[in-house]
């Protein structure tokens, strides 16, 4: 099974702001505690995308997880956009079209997209605004986020949904707009085989990690010195240096870099039952979901 040395989470965020104030970076290596990168000013989404890009030319030895969702829901009604015949038939295909049509906005942005008149129909946009194909309630779930909460191991939303604070739509589709400018320089499991060197990103949730660390279900939130320390602690994994401003976005990716150089030696994370091969290509997986 492939080793990594370095393991890296970005806390990711779809702000429409150039710098916004949800994107933290945490890495740590095969010693000592985690560490936040921390750019001046903040980080955009363009400066993490040029970050991998300097990554993947250094054939850093890094995994690399993204809180976001890196496809849509497609195997629950067979496709991605119903009633819409340029619907994208694999994630690879549906990254290109949200990029393509997104290419105007600046800080890879997605308002154009959730604004043309057939993607528009699907998201629920706002309490006023909801699409005439939005299905009611949660929205749509792709086959990992619905064994998450069959089998407890997460409570994720869908990324049709674009409302209240648990929205995780916008991050998810401008994280796709980056991967598909880095147009495969780094490999993205489940969509690649693992490579036998160099980086790789996988999509992994937050919560997942601060439940492995003990965090109590609904309280997993750390945004003081004390609460890292004992989430850390849970993870055998040394405390770092005081941060300048404990707020969660900063916990959230120090103690899941940490936990996903636990997780990764996990066979079984990297062999979920459920992952078929055409699930792989259509909707992904998060990584630590078995």
């Amino acid at each position: 099974m492939r080793r990594f040395t370095h393991f890296t989470c970005v806390d990711w965020s779809g702000a429409k702001t150039e710098r916004p104030n949800g994107i933290a970076v945490a890495t740590i290596g095969p010693e000592g505690p985690p560490a936040l990168l921390r750019p001046e000013p903040r980080w955009s989404r363009a400066d993490v995308r040029d970050w991998l890009l300097q990554i993947a030319t250094a054939k850093q030895d890094m995994l690399i997880g993204f809180d976001l969702s890196m496809a849509l829901p497609f195997h629950d009604i067979g496709g991605y956009f119903p009633q819409w015949d340029d619907s994208p038939s694999d994630a690879s295909e549906l990254w290109k079209m949200v990029e393509r049509l997104s290419a105007a906005d600046p800080h890879l942005n997605i308002l154009s997209f959730l604004e043309h008149p057939q993607a528009a129909r699907h998201f629920r946009h706002s309490r006023d605004h909801v699409g005439d194909l939005f299905t009611g309630g949660t929205g749509r779930l792709r086959v990992v986020e619905h064994h998450q909460r069959k089998t407890g191991q997460a409570n994720s939303a869908s990324c049709f949904n674009l409302v209240g604070a648990a929205q995780v739509g916008k991050s998810s589709l401008t994280g796709m707009r980056m991967l598909n400018q880095l147009n495969r320089a780094i490999p993205v499991w489940p969509f690649d085989p693992v490579p036998q060197n160099g980086p790789m990103i996988v999509e992994i949730y937050t919560t997942i990690a601060a439940l492995a660390a003990g965090l109590p279900k609904g309280k997993s939130k750390i945004r003081d010195r004390e609460g890292l320390e004992m989430a850390l602690h849970n993870l055998a994994t040394p405390l770092p240096a005081k941060l300048e401003r404990y707020d969660d976005h900063s916990t959230d990716a120090l103690i899941t870099a940490a936990w996903m150089k636990n997780a990764s030696t996990d066979r079984c994370l990297w062999s979920p039952p459920k992952l078929t091969d055409e699930i792989a290509q259509k909707e992904g997986w998060t990584f630590g979901v078995f």
